[in-house]
């Protein structure tokens, strides 16, 4: 065999992976730039661990987690009694404008309006909800 079909044979294998590798690639970054973002704008008063307790109630397995429903935490009414789950889009809403979005909650207003950085906080809620 020469070494252009063995080149070929090698590429015609790999291709196919590089749009996962990709993929991969761009989720850890923005996962990354959410951790950093996170530590930045979400650290102060929520860990992503039940262990490392803070003000606000850990945000580990928040996605998809009903509103008001980590127990040990005193929610305000207006967050317990909402019946929301929390969604992408329901956090995204939350980050813009918390009071906003639910009148009456005890969280201080934080307004995350900026939508890639929201994606990047989104990404890595999503890496410590799975």
């Amino acid at each position: 065999m020469t070494l252009k079909l063995i080149v070929a044979a090698i590429l015609a294998t790999a291709v196919p992976a590089l749009p996962a590798l990709a993929e991969t690639t761009h989720e850890k970054i923005k996962t990354d730039a959410g951790r950093q973002y996170f530590d930045a704008e979400c650290r102060r008063c929520h860990a992503v661990d039940a262990r490392d307790p803070s003000y606000g109630p850990p945000l580990e397995h928040v996605v998809g987690r009903r509103a008001g429903s980590y127990e040990g935490y005193d929610y305000s009414e207006a967050l317990t009694g909402s019946g929301i789950v929390w969604t992408p889009a329901a956090l995204r809403a939350w980050m813009e404008d918390n009071d906003g979005f639910m009148p009456g909650t005890k969280m201080r207003h934080v307004g995350i309006d900026d939508r890639t950085v929201q994606d990047f906080i989104l990404s890595y809620l999503a890496s410590i909800s799975r």
